[in-house]
């Protein structure tokens, strides 16, 4: 007999992450709870909560891919769990947006990672999301006011290599990507190779390929953390077959594909793979349960007024 639903835990979801709040309503064992978000002819948002929340966990589930039209109508509906008595009010953001704006490059510019954090510091009690792009900006606390939880994507992504591929070899296209490509690479006990990239301008890289083993027999399997116009991933396939490698399997933790970059990366790719923290056909690696796990572990430790954890930038990383 499966356990009985959280009367606690009531999760609602953002227009377009039904499935994903499914998921997670199932894994986590929690109430569904319905939201209506509309928009008036004019263009603005309304918003209302079908279900009750006074003194309940609300948790809001919505990744944050082309978030522009998607941050109001979730702020409303922060705010209408807070008004109607939520004891807390969480956001669930397979994908955090922004966060690849961490430093000012031109005169008049602004640092969009940090006020987004301030933004949605304001509106909810804690975050969680998976893999943020962290770069200049070392963890989520030093941006968040409010506890954050970083999911790690490697421990799926592993398993789903050592189910699909044989004798792999984990490349990474750039320096940023080390973190991702050594981790998977341990737990799959495959060899780790990464690049070295010079970007030139938003939709343009260049690629240099240092230290790589003989082709041989091995499989290359290309991992980064954001997919977005696509560029460093084809450059990076391009180099390898030039270096007389097979076709490489691609694989990113965030499916943005702007424009036409899933078609070009097919063209030149074995196989293009997600996780499914952005919806996209790609999406075969399925996180719910590694998110239900990072949601609970917070909610039990502050139950228990465990100080080590539920604190801003916590990191969680499965095994």
């Amino acid at each position: 007999m499966s356990p009985k639903p959280s009367t606690r835990q009531v999760v609602f979801s953002m227009p377009g992450n039904e499935r994903q709040a499914a998921a997670l309503c199932r894994a986590l064992h929690a109430t569904a709870g319905n939201a209506i978000v509309r928009h008036f002819p004019d263009g603005e948002s309304a918003v209302r909560l079908e279900a009750d929340v006074a003194g309940r966990d609300v948790i809001l589930v919505c990744t944050l891919d082309r978030p522009d039209a998607k941050v109001l109508p979730l702020l409303w509906l922060a705010t209408a769990a807070r008004e109607n008595g939520a004891a807390r009010t969480g956001l669930l953001a397979p994908y955090l947006p922004y966060m690849r704006q961490d430093s000012i490059f031109r005169a008049g510019e602004i640092v969009s990672a940090r006020h987004f954090a301030a933004l949605l510091s304001g509106h909810f009690d804690w975050l969680a999301t998976v893999d943020p792009h962290l770069h200049r900006i070392r963890c989520l606390s030093e941006i968040f006011s409010i506890p954050t939880v970083a999911i790690h994507a490697a421990p799926a992504i592993a398993q789903w290599i050592r189910d699909e591929i044989e004798a792999p070899l984990i490349i990474g296209p750039d320096e940023e990507s080390r973190q991702w490509v050594e981790d998977i690479a341990a737990r799959c006990q495959a060899t780790a190779v990464v690049l070295e990239k010079d970007r030139l301008s938003d939709t343009a890289v260049n690629i240099a390929v240092r230290n790589l083993p003989e082709a041989g027999e091995c499989t290359p399997v290309l991992v980064d953390d954001i997919v977005s116009t696509g560029h460093t991933m084809l450059e990076a396939a391009r180099r390898l077959l030039e270096h007389g490698y097979r076709p490489p399997v691609c694989i990113g933790v965030h499916a943005l594909f702007a424009g036409t970059a899933y078609a070009d990366l097919c063209a030149v790719a074995a196989d293009v793979v997600s996780c499914d923290t952005v919806e996209h056909p790609s999406n075969r690696i399925v996180l719910a349960n590694f998110l239900a796990a990072a949601i609970q572990a917070e909610a039990d430790d502050r139950e228990r007024g465990d100080p080590a954890r539920g604190q801003p930038g916590a990191s969680v990383r499965p095994d």
